[in-house]
């Protein structure tokens, strides 16, 4: 594995230093998020999307971010990161606006419940909510679900209980880095769990905080890499980084994908860290990278 670029390792340091050491000196949920709230705002005024409200999805919270008011727009349901513990509507705006911008899409990004207080499966079932709620509002529209880290994670889960509850057709799923195995048994959390901004720390605590029952470590819908079917799911995106703990599964799950039937398009970025597509700003590759993520999105939701 080669080192980082000096101006990549510059950009991990800097998240690592604005980002919560969990797991290890800091435990406690609420100091945990005081800390993340606290953390330095974008500067400068936010993209401009014609309309952003926020709105109840029967019972969830969302924020809907419309780039034009065409009635045929497609409808993307966003789902952020954070381990299922942190982030929220305001953490992931800028990259929803991103996202609304590049695309053309009605991108409606859930706040779903986060463990510890609301554990599996607490976190799928609002952002499923969320999915038929996007779909009773915008019908009729081609209709895609797209996710980040613990949020690509959410994202093949609610495309699982759509083929499974015969809910919404979903015409494409977006993972960018998905956390999809509870066991951390990779070769890459060992060879990248310290030092890249995502750590082995991180992870553990967080998945101990989403699956404090052992039990459910082996449920299709909380370990969707090792146990969900995963034939007949909509066509998929998988972006991955060769710096990021994260890395093996989502190779992974893009190889399952293809082995189940379902046609995948997977990107690897070796030099590149876990959320690089969210701070891409001042990175050539990374500011590369996710103009071709959203252009693979904007095609995917195209007429066809």
């Amino acid at each position: 594995m080669n080192p980082p670029t000096p101006e990549v390792r510059a950009l991990i340091d800097l998240a690592t230093g604005q980002f919560p050491p969990l797991g290890t000196t800091m435990t406690d949920i609420a100091e945990v998020r005081a800390f993340f709230a606290a953390r330095p705002r974008p500067a400068g005024p936010p993209l401009p999307v014609a309309r952003v409200t926020d709105r109840d999805a029967d019972g969830v919270p969302v924020r809907v971010y419309e780039p034009d008011t065409r009635a045929d727009a497609p409808v993307i349901l966003f789902c952020h990161g954070g381990g299922f513990v942190l982030c929220d509507l305001d953490s992931h705006d800028a990259f929803c606006r991103a996202v609304a911008d590049a695309t053309g899409a009605t991108v409606v990004s859930a706040d779903y419940r986060r463990a510890p207080e609301h554990p599996f499966p607490a976190a799928p079932e609002d952002a499923y909510t969320a999915l038929l709620w996007a779909a009773g509002t915008y019908p009729g529209r081609r209709l895609a679900v797209a996710g980040d880290s613990a949020g690509a994670h959410l994202a093949t889960v609610v495309a699982l209980l759509a083929r499974d509850r015969g809910g919404p057709r979903l015409a494409f799923q977006a993972l960018y880095y998905p956390m999809l195995d509870p066991t951390r048994s990779r070769p890459s959390h060992r060879e990248n769990g310290q030092g890249y901004f995502l750590t082995a720390d991180h992870l553990r605590w967080y998945w101990d905080a989403y699956l404090p029952d052992p039990g459910d470590r082996t449920l299709p819908h909380a370990a969707p890499l090792a146990h969900a079917d995963l034939a007949g799911l909509p066509p998929a995106h998988v972006v991955t980084a060769g710096l990021d703990p994260l890395r093996d599964e989502g190779v992974a799950y893009a190889e399952a994908l293809a082995a189940a039937g379902v046609p995948v398009e997977h990107h690897h970025y070796a030099g590149m860290f876990h959320g690089f597509l969210s701070m891409a700003g001042g990175l050539p590759e990374g500011a590369g990278a996710r103009a071709t993520a959203f252009a693979v999105l904007r095609a995917a939701l195209a007429d066809h």
